[in-house]
Formats: structure tokens, sequence, C-alpha cells
């Protein structure tokens, strides 16, 4: 499988090699989607586990990191180009082994790259 930018971080994204994003919270346009709870940046699928808390029934979600639009250390604060609602009719994660599993990720993937383009916001 072919390495994508869905999968890496854009260079206007402000990330950083070797900074941990865990617990950092999650802003999608229109709202707070949760926090990091996990990231994953081997495996060339580089992406982020976000606990959604109570948002979508306590339930974690899978965010490649190619919808990064900005990253504030200082704020620990990550923007992602996509809406609440798009994150919540994203292909639903269930276990970690699914963050190894090419044809899951390649599902989500396609998922988000199937998503109208938003422009970065900045605030």
């Amino acid at each position: 499988m072919t390495t994508d930018r869905i999968w890496l971080y854009a260079p206007a994204s402000g990330f950083a090699e070797g900074l941990l994003l865990t617990g950092f919270t999650v802003t999608a346009a229109d709202g707070t989607v949760g926090h990091v709870d996990r990231q994953v940046d081997e495996s060339g699928m580089r992406h982020l586990i976000v606990d959604t808390g109570g948002w979508v029934f306590g339930r974690s979600v899978l965010i490649p990191v190619g919808l990064v639009t900005s990253i504030d250390p200082e704020a620990r604060e990550i923007k992602v180009a996509c809406t609440e609602d798009e994150i919540k009719a994203a292909p639903r994660f269930r276990t970690d082994s699914e963050t190894l599993d090419p044809e899951y990720l390649s599902g989500v993937g396609d998922y988000y790259r199937g998503l109208p383009p938003r422009q970065a916001t900045t605030t």
C-alpha cells in the first residue's frame, strides 16, 4: 500500500517530529470532537485515536493526520478539516488491532478522501 497525503501531516499543520499529541483537544470545523487518546506514527499510515467522551456514546474515532489543519502546542489544540457529522459518519473504530489492518485503514482513508474539501480556519 502506497502512503498518500491523507496519512501525512500537511507542512502547514505545525506538526514537528517528536511532538506528543496525547491529551490535545481536537476541534472540527463546527465544534469540539474530543481529545487525542493515542497517536500512531508508525506503519506509514499516521493517525490519531480520538476519545469522544459522551459525544458519540463514549466511542473513539480514528482520524488520519492528513486532516489536521493546525496544531497549537501552547493551547494543546488540534484543528481538523471536517465537521462533527462527518467524523460521526466515519467507519466505526472498535479495536486497536484495526490500527494495523490495511483493509480497515484503506476504508477510513477512502471515506475521508471523499469528503468535500474545506479551507483551514483560524481563530
